[in-house]
């Protein structure tokens, strides 16, 4: 393969400062031809909209070249990640799973005190777990409100805000009085405490060259993914020698750690905070733009590009697995094997958990050694999709045949309990071996968007484990722990095709979708174009009227340049010129 013309940069710094000199490089070309060139509306409403929205657009200027068929990325310069020694990096990641680590454990710590905490509000096992599908819902929102927050407004104001609110709504879940303030508490913990989970990969993401993220966000997700395993154990324990609401006083204290080391050990990371484009905005215009980018519903429509549907579709598959194993350990398990306390039925928690933390030392080195693989193969070019082909063997067959394993072991009563033990904790290490491959292609895939990807990629797979908490009892009463693990392995097999077609085609689905954006941009500026000459001549011939496509309104340009740009429209570009 040969060397393609030029990259699209890795990150939003890197864009940032590409864009820097390639204005430079076209305001010193426009210099060069005059003041009439130097005035065009054109080129200066293209330079801000660039230094706006973070993308750098191959067909914006003519400073910037053009890229080839086959996508590929340039590798940033130490000047970017840098900056940090890699001993602060690694206290950064361990203070970051460590407070990841807060909210997961507490969407299952209580599974273990289900009965208790029912009969303390006279209710029923099951109004309890739908608290839990309840927690997992906002956990699945979070990422949506704070994912946008922490790109115009930086990642550390937001990891404190988020940790300061966690302790307090922990604290009120603590003391709730009833099964509504219940309810509310641990509704609204979960909408704060989960924007760890994002936040924390967009830092790694910030601190991190491509080539070694796998590794640091495998150490990441450790915490994400260890605090659900071990969450029913530790809560196994306190209920056998205490009161449930110990389980939130101990939450209450974890989260005031993980505050002050956030505060002491977490530095800002984020390159370029979006809020600083607006400086020259009026107040009207700043408050629009904020809307605009802060809209939780924008990181949506990323799932334009099919890779990102195949992305989420495995991280769905992988999460509602996960959800579906855990929950119903105590109701399934408890019964077989004959045991009467919470503490030897948390035991079973240990083992998918000491899989998640075997798996920490080598999902994400397994990730990183594949696409450095690839590298070599493509003659120092890195392609995002080549990283995926370090989970397949994991996600389309090592993990479908533990689920089979474990459930029909269960239910035909065959192996006794070390049967299922080995298959939920081989199950661990498998999914680690995927996770952090995953979580890393979202950062990769669009340059400039790796938080908003991240985010959509977050919401869509807890909405996968809000489904698998909520059916599991019931379907496991209807058709048996089996024939619904047969179900769980067919979803992380269909996955498993689904990354394939991504690792196949995704070249091509990405290149559509740039094509598309684009031929809108070209649009964009052309209408914008014809809006200047307009007021300059102030009036507009009637065949320039009819040229104009009925899409590509005025108004209309305004509007969708406002949420492209997170500017007002023509108005700040002006501004900005």
């Amino acid at each position: 393969m040969g060397q393609p013309e030029a990259h699209a940069p890795a990150n939003d710094a890197e864009s940032f400062g590409v864009r820097r000199e390639q204005d430079a490089e076209t305001a010193s070309r426009s210099d060069s031809n005059g003041s009439a060139d130097r005035r065009n509306p054109v080129v200066e409403e293209i330079q801000a909209q660039r230094i706006a929205s973070y993308v750098s657009s191959p067909d914006d200027l003519e400073a910037q070249p053009t890229m080839t068929n086959v996508t590929s990325y340039r590798e940033p310069g130490d000047e970017v990640y840098g900056r940090l020694s890699g001993r602060r990096k690694a206290i950064i990641v361990a203070v970051l799973s460590f407070c990841a680590f807060l909210s997961p454990i507490s969407s299952t710590s209580i599974l273990a005190a289900t009965p208790e905490v029912a009969a303390e509000y006279n209710t029923t096992g099951s109004i309890i777990n739908l608290s839990n599908a309840g927690y997992l819902a906002f956990m699945a929102l979070s990422p949506l409100i704070w994912g946008p927050i922490s790109q115009v407004f930086g990642r550390r104001p937001t990891n404190l805000v988020t940790a300061v609110s966690f302790f307090l709504l922990s604290l009120a879940t603590a003391l709730a009085p009833d099964l509504g303030s219940f309810f509310v508490f641990r509704a609204f913990s979960a909408l704060v405490g989960a924007s760890f989970i994002l936040v924390g990969s967009a830092c790694i993401g910030d601190i991190y060259k491509p080539v070694e993220r796998g590794t640091a966000i495998g150490w990441f997700l450790s915490g994400t993914l260890i605090g659900p395993a071990f969450g029913p154990f530790i809560g196994g324990i306190i209920v056998t020698f205490s009161d449930w609401r110990t389980i939130f006083w101990l939450q209450t204290a974890l989260t005031g750690a993980g505050l002050l080391m956030t505060f002491f050990l977490v530095p800002e990371t984020i390159h370029h905070r979006k809020i600083e484009d607006l400086a020259h905005c009026s107040r009207q215009e700043k408050t629009w733009a904020i809307m605009r980018m802060l809209n939780p519903l924008r990181v949506l429509f990323l799932f334009q590009n099919p890779s990102l549907i195949m992305a989420a579709g495995a991280s769905s598959a992988l999460v509602w697995n996960m959800y579906s194993l855990l929950t119903p350990i105590r109701y399934v398990l408890n019964p077989r094997f004959k045991l009467e306390t919470p503490m030897l039925g948390g035991l079973f928690y240990l083992a998918p958990g000491l899989g998640y933390l075997l798996g920490t030392f080598g999902g994400g080195r397994w990730a990183d050694r594949t696409v450095k693989k690839w590298i070599k193969k493509r003659n120092g070019v890195r392609v995002p999709e080549d990283r995926l082909r370090s989970c397949l063997p994991f996600l389309g067959i090592a993990m479908p045949g533990c689920v089979l394993v474990y459930g029909w072991s269960v239910d035909q009563a065959v192996g006794g309990i070390p049967l299922p033990v080995i298959a939920m904790f081989l199950q661990g290490v498998a999914q680690l071996f995927c996770f952090p491959s995953i979580n890393t292609y979202c950062l990769d895939v669009m340059p400039g968007k790796g938080a908003d990807v991240a985010a959509a990629n977050f919401f869509i797979r807890y909405l996968a484990g809000v489904l698998g908490t909520a059916v599991v009892l019931p379907a496991i009463e209807g058709v048996g722990v089996g024939w619904f693990s047969t179900l769980s392995a067919g979803l992380l097999a269909l996955s498993a095709v689904g990354l394939l077609g991504a690792i196949r085609f995704g070249q091509g689905w990405q290149k559509k979708v740039k094509d598309k954006e684009r031929a809108k941009r070209a649009a964009k500026r052309t209408v914008e174009a014809r809006v200047e000459g307009n007021q300059a001549t102030g009036a507009q011939p009637e065949e320039s009227k009819e040229a104009i496509p009925k899409e590509a309104t005025a108004k209309e340009f305004s509007e969708s340049q406002a949420n492209d740009t997170g500017i007002g429209g023509s108005k700040a570009s002006k501004r900005s010129s």
